[in-house]
Formats: structure tokens, C-alpha cells, sequence
């Protein structure tokens, strides 16, 4: 994958994760800036995305730990190169476990 068509991935998934995020009925803040897009719950902890270039990877911190995500274009998702879990679903199940937060993100 190129520079450009990662940026341009990212971005995407950005995106949507900001719709997304604007539709929660919870209380939660949400920053996006400089490749790094923050969630910060009521209960005062943070998820934080971000973009790794050099290697076009996504990376999400979250209290239960740091994982790394590889864009699968067979899916036109990203997957974690740990478990091989996809994206979306991880994040849903990120954002119930540490703040409480349902929402549904397809």
C-alpha cells in the first residue's frame, strides 16, 4: 500500500468513526488532530487512534493494552495483527468494555 492510499484509509476510518461517535447517546469527547483522533469517556479514560506511516499500520491504545492494525483490502477493513480480529467489531467491543459506551458501528 502506498503513502497516499494509507492516508487516505486512515482517513476514512476516521470518518466514520466520528459519525459514529456523534450518534452515541453517552457523554464522551472526541479530538481528531495531527493523525491522532482521542476519545475520552465520563469515567475519564481514553481511547486513542492513531496513524503509524512508516508502518501502515493503525495503532489503538486503550486501558487493556496497544494493538496494531494492518489494512486487509479483501475485507476493506483493518485487522489486528495480533488475533486477526477486525476493526470495527474490536473498537465496538473497546468502547462498551472500557466506557460504557454502546453504539453500533458497521
Amino acid at each position: 500500500m502506498e503513502e497516499s492510499e494509507f492516508n487516505e484509509a486512515v482517513d476514512s476510518v476516521f470518518e466514520a468513526l466520528e459519525l459514529a461517535l456523534d450518534e452515541v447517546e453517552e457523554d464522551l469527547d472526541y479530538v481528531a488532530g495531527g493523525g491522532v483522533l482521542t476519545v475520552t469517556f465520563e469515567n475519564g479514560t481514553q481511547l486513542v487512534f492513531s496513524r503509524q506511516p512508516p508502518t501502515r499500520q493503525l495503532w489503538l491504545a486503550a486501558r487493556s493494552g496497544g494493538f496494531h492494525f494492518c489494512f486487509d483490502e479483501a475485507v476493506d477493513d483493518w485487522r489486528n495483527t495480533r488475533d486477526g480480529q477486525l476493526f470495527r467489531p474490536f473498537v465496538v467491543e473497546q468502547m462498551r468494555a472500557q466506557g460504557g459506551v454502546y453504539f453500533a458501528w458497521q
